[in-house]
């Protein structure tokens, strides 16, 4: 019957992939992966202070724009999720809508994202753990900057540890985990807007307050409020791991699609509601500490719920801090895992090495916890620098999506966009336009994020345009290598590739499945 472990087995091998990993995720632990990526009780605590220093009370209208932009974004993948569900998410997308070397491109790009977002994540800790308890600042009060970065550096790694233990174990033991976390974070940040409404002081105009942002300057407040637009842009990207999972999801066609769109729903619906709450309830606005790293977010928290009962939601927020870089590993895992059975990685062959016992590539999930620490320990003596690097691989990852919209549209442009089969999502006439629009706004985002703006990058004239020379560095090494080694090796791993008989012969495909997964 359709949606089978039969039938996605076979349907995996018309691809030219055998079933190799643990496919026993659900709808719901689908959809948990990519909300738990973008993490609200992460994101928005950690970043909350970006977008109020650049913008005021106002910058709370930085996220709706945002969250329809991506939201256009997400329909297309949902399209892609559909007719793709290939581990690896975008890579796969772009190499199926594209060419090999644009594949080859988005993977590589996505891949150095998804290392520093890792990294990035891990050091929100240091945005929480301290406020709970001294006991978590190891070195000195946490007063200097060198001391919270080391600190951070010490969570960070200890968090990174956990996720590649779990991740090595299995999807399975991931997957209880982040449903566990994705629960207590959905009933959490329900009840954390109901007491901050509750504890408001000021009514919703304060949410056109600009606090005279951008006066005076060239472009007045529209440059502060492109500005504050990054920290939406922060929280809002990884919805599309629902699809990066999908050879762990059993119905992937159907199931897919509606987990990136509903996990993107959720989180922008959820975050905006908190982001408005936060603000409402702020005792000063005017407190130069809510644009502090500090401060912000967690700061008013503690201050509206009081110390007992706001110390109970910070737990909540390391919690969603610890399944969003449990989703992050997750996501990088496949990634690495799918390029490296393609061959199109050194060391392919270890690194698309799926282990009997527990179904999961766990080569990978070492290497992507060893790349992270290695990025934390440059915020132990530069913690600025670890500010840009989060802030290029956010370029990054609109880039990746862009470079899978792009190439999408021009497939819909020249006719070669396949008619979709009735069972599977498609937007239908409205494809086009809607795939104009993602593309549009993903130039948008990348140029936004890349503006060597001095509240992102500080005043360092060379620093300023980190994220310009860090992406062409980047695609210049890429298609270098690409183009001198990786399109000679290019090709599904011999031990990857499907057997003919798994096209035709029942027998062959449930001989790969684990006991139980055929009923």
């Amino acid at each position: 019957m359709p949606g089978s472990a039969n039938d996605d087995v076979r349907d995996l091998a018309a691809f030219g992939y055998k079933q190799e990993l643990d496919r026993s995720l659900g709808s719901f632990s689908s959809f948990a992966a990519g909300f738990s990526y973008i993490s609200i009780l992460t994101g928005v605590p950690q970043m909350f202070y970006l977008g109020y220093s650049a913008g005021g009370p106002a910058f709370f209208w930085t996220w709706p724009l945002v969250f329809l932009g991506q939201f256009l974004v997400a329909l297309g993948f949902a399209e892609l999720a559909s007719a793709y569900p290939l581990s690896g998410g975008v890579y796969q997308w772009s190499k199926q809508v594209g060419s090999p070397l644009g594949g080859w491109l988005t993977g590589w790009v996505y891949l150095a994202c998804s290392v520093l977002s890792l990294a990035a994540v891990a050091l929100a800790l240091q945005n929480t753990l301290p406020q709970i308890s001294g006991w978590f600042q190891w070195f000195g009060d946490g007063s200097r900057p060198e001391d919270q970065a080391r600190n951070a550096v010490l969570l960070g790694c200890a968090l990174i540890a956990f996720t590649t233990a779990v991740n090595a174990v299995g999807v399975k033991l991931m997957a209880y985990i982040n449903n566990a976390g994705v629960l207590a974070e959905l009933i959490g940040v329900v009840l954390l807007i109901g007491l901050l409404l509750g504890g408001a002081v000021r009514g919703p105009s304060v949410l056109l307050e600009t606090q005279g942002r951008g006066a005076g300057e060239p472009g007045g407040y529209l440059a502060s409020f492109l500005a504050a637009a990054v920290m939406a842009s922060y929280v809002m990207y990884g919805f599309d791991t629902a699809g990066t999972l999908a050879e762990e999801t059993s119905d992937p066609r159907r199931r897919a699609p509606r987990a990136i769109l509903r996990a993107l729903a959720a989180a922008g619906v959820a975050g905006g509601l908190l982001i408005a709450a936060g603000i409402l309830a702020m005792p000063d606005p005017s407190d130069p500490a809510m644009g502090q790293v500090s401060g912000g977010l967690p700061m008013v928290i503690k201050a509206v719920l009081g110390p007992s009962l706001g110390t109970v939601f910070l737990v909540e927020v390391v919690f969603a801090v610890t399944v969003c870089a449990l989703a992050v590993h997750a996501g990088t895992v496949r990634l690495i895992f799918a390029m490296a059975r393609d061959n199109s990685l050194p060391f392919a062959e270890a690194l698309a090495k799926v282990t009997g016992e527990t179904r999961t590539p766990i080569a990978p999930a070492i290497v992507t916890g060893a790349l992270a620490a290695a990025v934390l320990l440059v915020n132990v003596n530069a913690p600025r620098l670890i500010e840009t690097l989060c802030s290029v691989a956010l370029v990054w990852a609109n880039l990746a999506y862009l470079m899978v919209t792009a190439p999408m549209l021009l497939a819909r442009l020249q006719g070669r966009d396949e008619p979709p089969a009735p069972d599977r999502f498609s937007l239908g006439r409205w494809g086009l336009p809607v795939n104009l629009a993602a593309t549009a706004w993903g130039l948008f985002v990348v140029v936004n994020m890349s503006w060597p703006r001095a509240e992102i990058y500080g005043e360092d004239p060379v620093g300023r345009f980190a994220a310009i020379y860090a992406t062409a560095a980047l695609l210049a090494v890429g298609a270098a290598y690409y183009l001198a080694v990786g399109r000679l090796r290019a090709g599904v791993l011999p031990e990857h590739a499907a057997d003919e008989l798994e096209f035709a012969d029942p027998s062959a495909v449930m001989a790969q499945l684990a006991p139980g997964e055929s009923s």
